[in-house]
């Protein structure tokens, strides 16, 4: 009785083993191996609230929504701003064109930024308050890990809150 139990066992755990690969397969088959974002080839959308109007991203890797790696690409206006806010996450930031600037504190203040040319890279531990704003047309890509989420300090700053009114 033993041995019959023991087979069983066995044959099921190869069962489970042969499932598992078998859905590993499907999601490779799914998601290609390599890719290749040339500028030309990065598809842009409106960027959703709580990002302020006038922004565009394009999602190059994963789902900043969800829990995970992600990257994405942001392009803002010249004269771009976003209020004082904090993020539950770490911020990876890395300024593809354009000029961001960053201030840490509760409040918009210019005299607290950080000149961020092309080129630059830059980190933050999670719930750092601080806005930005960008001169000329400004490309960055974010990195890091999801969920991706903007707290804004003062609620009446947060361009979803305003959405729904």
């Amino acid at each position: 009785m033993r041995k019959i139990s023991w087979i069983l066992g066995l044959i099921a755990a190869a069962g489970l083993l042969a499932a598992a690969e078998q859905n590993k397969s499907a999601a490779a088959e799914n998601k290609p191996e390599h890719q290749v974002f040339t500028p030309a080839g990065i598809q842009w959308v409106d960027a959703p609230a709580p990002l302020p109007a006038g922004a565009k991203r394009a999602i190059l890797e994963g789902d900043p929504n969800k829990s995970g790696y992600f990257a994405m690409r942001l392009r803002l206006p010249d004269g771009y701003k976003i209020m004082p806010h904090w993020h539950p996450n770490v911020e990876r930031v890395t300024v593809i064109s354009g000029t961001l600037y960053i201030g840490e504190g509760d409040a918009f203040d210019e005299s607290k930024g950080q000149k961020m040319p092309a080129g630059t890279y830059s980190t933050m531990l999670p719930q750092i308050h601080h806005f930005g704003w960008v001169q000329g047309e400004t490309e960055l890509q974010i990195a890091t890990i999801g969920p991706w989420k903007i707290v804004y300090i003062n609620p009446a700053d947060d361009p979803s809150k305003a959405a729904q009114k």
